[in-house]
């Protein structure tokens, strides 16, 4: 795992970059890098296999993006890594075109990343970084059986799950984040369930329990938007998905960048048309084909206000925010679809007085994906799947996974090795003669 190592644990011949997590942005990285013999590069990973977003690996979850945005297909189609190559290895790709999937299931696209990452050299799982300290111009990754030197790093760890503080003190077995559910609700024995949260995580987790739960007597869904929302996945909608979006976004200012995000929030984190019709369809069949008795609200334009403790369950009091009202449900186990949060994984905690922050408490991030940190700018510290605010929503998604690589790829070689030109776009962002200096960001090393 050391190969920059002599047997005393001290490391020479430091790597050029060292990837600290691998989730599929920084397996995009490595699957780019691989081959690629003028860029030393290895990455370390805590757990001790690949493994996608296990305990959200529900029944029939489906992939809101294409295939084709796979680790490297948009900037290098020929890579071995390509999710079309993984179907040929596996002699199965005429079978999966015969399947017509309306979107690829979840577990395959899983399948596919677990595939890349267990034939990849450049990985190494079980590995802990402990801490990163900068000295002499490197950065030093400490393991418990040694360490390592890099001249850049690149972070992967992903987001964490966010989980509001009114229902911190109550997780446990019967209230927990959607992040555990495919581990929890098997096991849930409780006939009064919430879920809280109106996006495609709050949704297939109301679909599950409508479709498992026997026991299931009342279900409340809550959501804060003002209704239970579609995805935008219009073509024009879909644009903001594309390079052209996020060269045209770099160019805002840090309130314009805000308003555009919330424009645009329902490109991403929208219902899937499936989805939400499985759920109406289900609950039609439960009520007038099943004569089940479930008692199913789904309540939009709520906000949780407080939860509290009450006999064997709980006791939401809700804002409604449609008619100003304010009301009381009760549970036996409540599941929180709350989304995620980037944070800086705990081993560069040394290095965090030096990294820049905004008002938000969120690192900053310049065009190029580096933090904003004291150090030198020949030592960068690159953060894969942090840019949400800075470079638009497509960052926290898979759609412009390969494309970020590619940017960080070409800093490290100080060279366009991809070509991450421009394409024409169909809608124009920027008003006219607005001369978008940040188009350059892909050439411009």
């Amino acid at each position: 795992m050391f190969a920059n190592n002599d047997r005393t644990g001290h490391a020479h011949d430091a790597l050029d970059v060292a990837g600290i997590g691998i989730g599929p942005s920084n397996l995009s990285l490595a699957s780019l890098l691989d081959g690629l013999s003028n860029v030393k590069a290895h990455f370390y990973e805590r757990q001790p296999v690949f493994n996608w977003h296990p305990g959200m690996m529900l029944p029939d979850v489906e992939l809101q993006s294409s295939y084709l945005k796979d680790l490297v297909t948009p900037v290098m189609p020929t890579s071995r890594w390509s999710f079309v190559s993984y179907l040929v290895a596996h002699k199965r790709l005429y079978a999966f075109l015969n399947a017509q999937y309306e979107a690829v299931p979840r577990r395959e696209f899983a399948h596919y990343l677990a595939w890349v990452a267990s034939q990849l050299k450049n990985l190494s799982f079980n590995a802990v970084v402990r801490d990163v300290s900068y000295e002499k111009n490197q950065f030093h990754l400490r393991f418990d059986n040694g360490s390592v030197a890099a001249n850049n790093l690149v972070l992967g760890t992903g987001t964490t799950p966010f989980v509001p503080a009114w229902a911190t003190p109550f997780l446990g077995d019967t209230c927990f984040h959607n992040s555990e559910a495919a581990y929890r609700l098997a096991p849930l024995k409780a006939a009064r369930i919430a879920v809280i949260g109106g996006g495609q995580s709050g949704g297939e987790v109301v679909e599950a329990l409508l479709n498992a739960k026997s026991e299931l007597k009342e279900l409340n869904w809550f959501s804060r938007r003002h209704n239970f929302e579609p995805i935008n996945d219009t073509a024009f909608s879909n644009q903001v998905f594309s390079p052209e979006y996020v060269y045209a976004y770099l160019n805002l200012n840090s309130d314009q960048k805000l308003e555009a995000l919330k424009a645009s929030v329902l490109t991403s984190d929208g219902l899937s048309i499936s989805t939400i019709n499985n759920i109406y369809r289900r609950l039609y069949s439960l009520r007038y084909l099943e004569n089940r008795d479930i008692d199913a609200k789904l309540s939009p334009n709520r906000d949780v206000i407080q939860m509290e403790a009450d006999k064997n369950g709980y006791r939401l009091i809700v804002r409604n925010r449609f008619d100003g009202g304010v009301e009381v449900f009760h549970a036996d186990a409540i599941i929180l679809a709350t989304g995620y949060q980037f944070k800086l994984p705990d081993a560069v905690a040394g290095l965090q007085d030096r990294i820049q922050f905004d008002r938000h408490n969120r690192p900053v991030l310049d065009d190029r994906y580096c933090l904003n940190w004291s150090g030198p700018k020949h030592n960068r510290i690159f953060a894969q799947n942090a840019g949400r605010y800075s470079h638009g929503i497509a960052d926290s998604q898979l759609s412009l996974m390969a494309w970020r690589s590619a940017h960080i790829i070409n800093s490290l070689l100080g060279q366009a090795h991809f070509d991450l030109e421009p394409h024409d776009s169909q809608v124009n962002w920027l008003s006219s003669g607005h001369a978008s200096l940040n188009q350059n960001v892909a050439v411009d090393y």
